[in-house]
């Protein structure tokens, strides 16, 4: 299971472990919701990497 950083790496929102607005890349960038959709595009500026929401399972 990937791990999920506890802040947005784009804007530092923090994103507790079950936060349902959490979006993560394989390569475990975390980004919250909002920047991965609009700031980022959907396209993780570290590695390149598409992201998804986060597992909170």
């Amino acid at each position: 299971m990937l791990a999920l950083r506890p802040n947005c790496e784009c804007c530092d929102k923090d994103l507790p472990p079950h936060a349902t607005d959490a979006r993560i890349c394989s390569f475990e960038c975390t980004f919250c919701a909002q920047c991965a959709e609009h700031a980022l595009q959907h396209a993780c500026p570290n590695c390149g990497g598409n992201r998804g929401p986060a597992d909170t399972n």
